[in-house]
């Protein structure tokens, strides 16, 4: 045991640790938390519309359609406020400007949610882009912080409002960025979502099952044991996937589809983390019934 723990502190340790610690990572946990609202939200009109009452079921039903445009209104944005949310988080991290970060990274993504037709594909707004809106924030603000630490910004005298100022120093990077989205998807036809989707899909799967649950939370728990905060530490890889089981949840219910995905985000919550991370709520009760004052209170 003590050769295994000797491991985990030198080896398992550093990486995760600074993976935890990193800019982008922590810019994804950070940026997904403007999705919240409109999860709780929409599931809010989800649960109001579904009640498992004959008689309410019946009374309902007129008002399904009503009902079913707060839900698509909410889950059905999740990759555009993820994209907005990560964005402006990443370029705060990197010292640049929050707003410009956001507006370029949505600018991105929704050039890259045009189908073949040319006609934009509101479809990759809900869950399905949300890797997409990862990958087009990354890609955005990089090339928006390059701008700026080469000084290749356009540049206002002093007394223009910062404001302005902001907007101007964010042109040059913004026609690279829209350049570069527009030539992978127009000239070149290259669905990007599709290829992102397509990357992420065996994880996507594997985190969907049994062994990938249980891989997770062996790894969430040796993380604790070892003195890091395991969940904080893997939420930057962890939050995208399991909040897109969410949405893709909640969208097949709305429209009483069969549930696609069980480990979504919320089940380590209620099955495994009950009282805390290892299912610690027995440990609160042996210690309400404890000798010691100090565990009891």
């Amino acid at each position: 045991m003590n050769n295994f723990m000797n491991w985990v502190q030198s080896s398992l340790m550093p990486p995760l640790a600074k993976a935890g610690n990193n800019k982008y990572l922590v810019s994804i946990r950070n940026g997904l938390v403007l999705t919240l609202p409109a999860v709780i939200s929409g599931s809010i009109f989800l649960i109001i519309a579904n009640i498992p009452i004959p008689a309410w079921t019946n009374f309902m039903k007129p008002y399904m359609g009503a009902m079913g445009v707060a839900v698509n209104g909410s889950f059905g944005i999740i990759s555009l406020l993820a994209t907005i949310g990560i964005g402006y988080e990443l370029a705060k991290a990197l010292d640049l400007d929050a707003i410009n970060g956001a507006g370029l990274s949505t600018m991105a993504f929704i050039v890259t949610s045009f189908n073949s037709k040319l006609t934009l594909d509101t479809d990759n707004f809900a869950s399905s882009g949300l890797f997409t809106a990862i990958v087009c924030s990354f890609i955005s603000v990089s090339i928006l912080r390059l701008f700026v630490k080469k000084d290749w910004i356009i540049k206002l005298p002093k007394g223009v409002p910062a404001a302005v100022s902001q907007s101007f120093a964010s042109l040059t990077p913004a026609f690279l960025i829209l350049l570069f989205f527009w030539g992978l998807r127009v000239p070149l036809h290259f669905d990007i979502n599709h290829f992102i989707q397509s990357i992420f899909h065996p994880l996507l799967f594997a985190m969907n099952s049994l062994p990938g649950i249980m891989f997770y939370t062996l790894l969430v728990s040796i993380l604790w044991v070892a003195g890091i905060h395991g969940d904080m530490t893997l939420q930057g890889i962890s939050d995208p996937i399991f909040l897109q089981f969410l949405a893709a949840n909640g969208v097949a219910y709305a429209h009483h589809q069969t549930i696609p995905y069980i480990t979504s985000l919320g089940f380590s919550s209620l099955f495994v983390n009950v009282g805390g991370t290892g299912a610690t709520i027995m440990l609160v009760f042996w210690m309400l019934s404890s000798k010691s004052k100090a565990y009891r209170e």
